[in-house]
């Protein structure tokens, strides 16, 4: 059952529909220059980490896709490095008691289902590269909020689904403004904070702060 907000809602729509066109032709135009670069640039860092997952597990894939939620609603494959063991999914329902985040979300700070090469690049957020790609072909921008599992949106409500007006990104606020530490409510907050107040200013503030964010970063798992 869904659970009912006790907090007034945004009406982001208006918003959406208000919002510059130049911004968005701008946004995309960055999203495709940042991926291009980004993807050239650790290039080596993708051998690399190629090699140690298959080092580890050998059966198993380098890269695992996720059906996620994006833009409207529309489902797409989330490309990430496979930093769990094989048959992670099918592990995941005796695990659901075990959440440790509020919400509709999962999140468990030492599930027993990630490798030893997949805590690292947790730690590091070196597993999220491979959406540069889905950055590129525009199922994702750079910066926006974060796109979530099928089974999520399920059990979103209408105030919810305001987060999928827009496309998802690889960072946005939630990100750095304490990822896992944050609960399910305050992260819808802060997507709904950022779609009202977007900009390419904005968007920059939140790729540099994402930086320093994975620096030290210690709150990702």
């Amino acid at each position: 059952m869904v659970e009912k907000d006790t907090y007034y809602p945004i009406n982001i729509l208006r918003t959406v529909h208000q919002q510059k066109t130049s911004y968005l032709f701008i946004k995309r135009i960055l999203d495709v220059l940042g991926a291009l670069v980004g993807i050239i640039l650790i290039l080596p860092v993708f051998l690399i980490l190629a090699v140690m997952i298959k080092l580890e597990d050998p059966s198993g894939s380098v890269f695992f896709y996720q059906m996620r939620v994006g833009k409207d609603e529309k489902q797409f494959k989330m490309y990430k490095f496979r930093s769990m063991v094989s048959n992670a999914e099918e592990l995941l329902e005796g695990l659901l008691d075990k959440n440790e985040i509020e919400g509709h979300m999962f999140k468990m700070k030492e599930d027993p289902r990630i490798t030893r090469v997949g805590k690292f690049i947790r730690k590091t957020s070196m597993d999220e590269l491979p959406q540069l790609w889905n950055v590129l072909i525009g199922d994702m921008s750079l910066v926006g909020p974060r796109p979530p599992l099928v089974r999520e949106v399920e059990q979103y409500s209408d105030y919810h689904k305001q987060r999928l007006l827009v496309t998802p990104g690889c960072t946005g606020l939630w990100q750095v403004s304490g990822r896992n530490d944050v609960s399910f409510k305050k992260m819808v907050e802060l997507d709904l904070k950022y779609i009202k107040n977007r900009s390419i200013l904005l968007d920059v503030k939140i790729i540099l702060k994402t930086c320093k964010v994975l620096l030290g970063s210690k709150d990702a798992y």
